[in-house]
């Protein structure tokens, strides 16, 4: 028999601890993350989806508009390192609200100006606030999300791409179609949801350990991972890291692709099935729901497989494996004869390039220190919209000499093994960066 007291004090050593409730205010965050990411595409797209009408009223020809979208992807690249210096400096609270109040300002510029040099000016403004926009919401998630759950948040603010890019033909057609508004009012509004958004943003973001509505259990989550080192990385020396380079070419490589899908898809569906603003509009807004599907499903597989035990190398880089096969099958949309077929091949693709990119976004959160990731980030944003800059290029030269988006969906369609083996190369083991 045992002694008096001594079964309690065994029944209490085996009971288990009570859970510590962990808060949930980084999801707040991630949700104003989100939202900003969607009016980022609104205003992105809104000229996308206006092609047809504005390239009718103004007689551009496909170089034309292959210029507007040079300009626009010139200045994200100038942009995006010099907005990833200012988030390592100012933080993400300022940094985004310069970011946005740039962006707002130029788009709404869009509805004041009637030549190809006026549209050309503010595509490059706007080019150059929305360039701010992923260095900053990266640098928030850095700073609100321990690593196990990054990829996650990286894949659900980077849905908010989709939420607009299916919300900008719906308003579109609204104001145009139904309410009878000149195009420029189409500007006008959705600059104004940019403005909302900023007040919002303003209001509620704050640092984890300045946020009166987080409880240190929630902190203590947040801080889990080994402290980084405290001093700043002198930005030329990311240059000599090798995870740079895998960072700033994997971004190089896809990053045209989803330019591509933003900015020519209202036209490819509009030219090859013969569709208005309003035909094409369900077969966009398909498309981006496929989208914002693959974006969360993209994070989640990762952070499962994190969760399962599988390391971090494995985790990303597994997760990348999947998502470039899966987009092998749009180098046949152009061949396919029925809409709905294309939608669900091209879809496919978008979807897979979104769970891509929410890995390959959280590569320098991964390998870099804080002090870094947002120059980190800006420095592969400016190879990503280099890429756009050519494609840009590109693919206004091969539809105006031969009208056939075959060639383009052909690079497409590689580009992702090519990415991730790039990454892999330069990056076999995601061990931190040696800065």
């Amino acid at each position: 028999m045992s002694a008096p007291g001594q079964g309690d004090a065994a029944s209490a050593q085996a009971a288990p601890e009570p859970r510590v409730r962990v808060g949930r205010v980084r999801w707040l965050i991630c949700a104003l993350l989100f939202a900003a990411t969607a009016v980022n595409y609104i205003d992105r797209q809104t000229i996308a989806v206006l092609k047809p009408t504005l390239q009718k009223e103004f007689h551009w020809s496909e170089i034309d508009y292959g210029q507007i979208v040079f300009w626009f992807q010139a200045a994200y690249a100038f942009g995006y390192p010099v907005f990833g210096w200012i988030m390592d400096r100012l933080g993400a609270r300022l940094g985004y609200s310069l970011a946005a109040l740039i962006w707002m300002v130029a788009h709404v510029a869009h509805a004041f100006v009637g030549s190809l040099g006026g549209f050309i000016g503010a595509r490059f403004a706007l080019g150059v606030g929305e360039s701010g926009a992923f260095p900053a919401a990266l640098k928030a998630v850095t700073e609100w999300f321990p690593k196990r759950e990054r990829a996650l948040a990286a894949g659900v603010f980077n849905a908010g791409s989709n939420v607009g890019a299916i919300l900008t033909p719906l308003i579109a057609y609204g104001m145009i179609e139904i309410l009878r508004l000149d195009w420029r009012w189409m500007f006008i509004a959705t600059g104004a949801l940019t403005f909302v958004w900023l007040a919002a943003w303003v209001l509620v973001y704050r640092r984890p350990d300045r946020h009166r509505r987080v409880a240190a259990a929630e902190l203590a989550f947040i801080r889990q991972d080994p402290p980084d080192p405290a001093a700043k990385v002198p930005w030329l020396r990311l240059f000599r890291a090798r995870e740079t380079w895998a960072y700033a070419l994997g971004r190089f490589m896809i990053d045209p692709i989803w330019w591509m899908f933003l900015f020519w898809l209202p036209d490819f569906f509009a030219k090859r099935y013969h569709l208005d603003l309003k035909g094409f509009g369900p077969a966009l807004i398909a498309v981006y729901v496929l989208s914002d599907l693959g974006s969360v499903a993209g994070g989640w597989m990762s952070s499962a497989l994190l969760k399962r035990g599988v390391g971090l190398n494995t985790a990303r880089k597994t997760s990348m494996l999947l998502c470039a096969i899966a987009v092998l099958p749009v180098m046949g949309a152009m061949y396919a004869n029925n809409l709905w077929l294309a939608v669900g091949v091209v879809g496919l693709a978008a979807a897979a390039h979104q769970a891509f990119s929410c890995n390959l976004f959280t590569l320098p959160s991964d390998v870099f220190p804080r002090s870094a990731v947002g120059s980190v980030v800006g420095i592969g944003g400016m190879g990503g919209a280099i890429g756009g800059m050519f494609m840009a290029q590109a693919v206004g030269w091969v539809l105006e000499r031969t009208g056939s988006y075959t060639p383009i969906f052909a690079v497409a369609g590689c580009a992702y093994l090519a990415a991730l083996a790039t990454v892999h190369l330069l990056c076999p083991r995601y061990a931190p960066a040696k800065v």
